[in-house]
């Protein structure tokens, strides 16, 4: 075990090129093979910049590496980690205004056995701080920015993953690895109303982070996380994913259905081994190494188990259909969070399309056709239903089915109630928003609701 580590060094040299360099870095998912060298050269500067968290989604983020997360990397028990920083948040990013002050930024490696004081130490816009440590224990660890107040720091999207292998190696051999970073995000429109490729910003809500009621639970930093690009896989095959909750603040529990995790490591230590898991669940910085065989051809849902994170974001696939996907997504794949139209501008009209695919995809499509005994094809429902008919339905389905006739009319077709969400007002005209968005926009997929011979009638 090495706890020797010179001092660190802080000066007011700006680093000017790309914000995060070093043959041990990985974009993520996908991981690179672990470079021998035991002495591994490390960037990644801090930055501000707008990112996507969801279609239609603008958010004011602070970042590690210029992503969220920031870079993986990837070493082993023993290697050197020489590490440097430049606090770079005062510069715009190309063709965007800055949305968030320069501020104060830093750097905490869960990995690392060092001073806090001497190496976690703050650094102002335009300064660089360099430091050494080496790996002792192998696992899967957190970054982030430890600048106070730290909640916010992360939230905002400053943290990201360590990978340290045991100098031997895994003690088994898999077919693919995958990074998977957990975390949430806490929004809110921005106050002064700025847009971004003329879409609403957002912002960091301080009332919604301190009270863990987040927005987005997302993976990799995107709601939806590998629905649109899925993990890649074959049946037969051993998966070893590298899982991190970042947090900030909420528990995971992790789960990929349709098959058992054979190992999981938590921490990403192989001593702390359990066999046979379901789902592993994870707090705030927790982690797993988790492994298993994908049985036979099918598309694996990754979901938060945790289902209030899931209906967030928290989902992902695992493509291992043999097929090629259709619209982006793989053939035959079904989950509550999967698109389901293209996006519209209004701000209502995105959250509905948020809540839709959180709430109702299991039942109901718009333009795609309807579901068979589930429930009918959407697209054009604000000219079957007045808004009025809508609003009560979407309010309470239960008491309609008891007098309405039209309600039970549609009990008679499909033989499924529709079952109570309990929506609020906001978010019954954030649904109709969003319906009357896609009867303007959407054209119904071959087969759906427009090449039938007469509307089914919408719920």
């Amino acid at each position: 075990m090495d706890l020797k580590s010179p001092p660190s060094v802080t000066t007011a040299e700006r680093h000017t090129g790309p914000f995060s360099a070093g043959s041990a870095l990985n974009p993520g998912p996908d991981l690179k093979p672990l470079v021998s060298d035991p002495v591994k050269e490390i960037r990644i500067d801090a930055t501000h910049k707008i990112i996507e968290i969801a279609p239609g989604v603008k958010y004011s983020a602070w970042t590690l590496g210029d992503t969220v997360p920031g870079p993986v990397i990837r070493a082993r028990v023993g290697d050197r980690i020489k590490f440097s920083m430049t606090n770079r948040s005062d510069e715009a990013a190309p063709g965007i205004r800055m949305t968030a002050a320069p501020m104060m930024h830093s750097m905490d490696f869960h990995a690392a056995m060092v001073s806090p004081t001497d190496k976690y130490h703050s650094i102002a816009p335009g300064q660089t701080i360099a430091y050494e440590f080496t790996l002792n224990y192998p696992g899967v660890f957190m970054y982030h920015c430890a600048t106070p107040m730290v909640l916010e720091h992360i939230a905002s999207g400053m943290y990201g993953m360590v990978i340290v292998e045991p100098r031997g190696g895994y003690p088994t051999r898999v077919d693919r690895e995958y990074a998977i970073v957990q975390s949430e995000f806490y929004t809110r429109p921005d106050p002064q109303k700025r847009k971004v490729d003329n879409q609403p910003l957002h912002v960091l809500d301080g009332e919604r982070v301190r009270s863990k009621a987040s927005t987005y639970t997302v993976f990799n930093g995107r709601y939806n996380g590998f629905v649109d690009k899925p993990l890649l896989a074959k049946p037969g095959e051993r998966v070893r994913l590298f899982v991190l909750n970042a947090g900030p603040s909420n528990t995971s529990s992790f789960h990929v259905v349709g098959t058992i995790f054979d190992r999981v490591w938590l921490d990403g230590n192989p001593d702390n081994q359990l066999r046979g898991m379901q789902t592993v669940l994870l707090g705030s910085s927790g982690s797993a190494i988790v492994e298993f065989v994908v049985p036979e051809a099918g598309v694996y849902t990754m979901v938060d188990h945790h289902f209030s994170n899931a209906s967030q974001g928290a989902v992902g696939l695992i493509e291992a259909s043999g097929k090629a996907p259709v619209g982006g997504m793989p053939a035959g794949a079904e989950h509550h969070n999967i698109p389901a139209t293209a996006v519209p501008s209004d701000p209502e009209a995105v959250q509905g399309k948020l809540n839709f695919e959180s709430k109702c995809l299991a039942c109901h499509t718009i333009g795609g056709g309807p579901k068979p005994n589930l429930g009918p094809d959407l697209y054009g429902v604000t000219g079957r239903r007045d808004e009025a008919w809508l609003r009560r339905w979407l309010k309470s389905p239960d008491r309609m089915l008891q007098t309405d006739p039209q309600a039970k009319e549609l009990l008679a077709q499909w033989k499924v109630p529709m079952p109570n969400q309990y929506l609020s007002d906001e978010e019954i005209s954030q649904y109709i928003a969003y319906f009357r968005w896609a009867d303007q926009n959407r054209q119904p997929q071959s087969g759906g609701l427009a090449s039938a011979a007469a509307p089914a009638p919408g719920r």
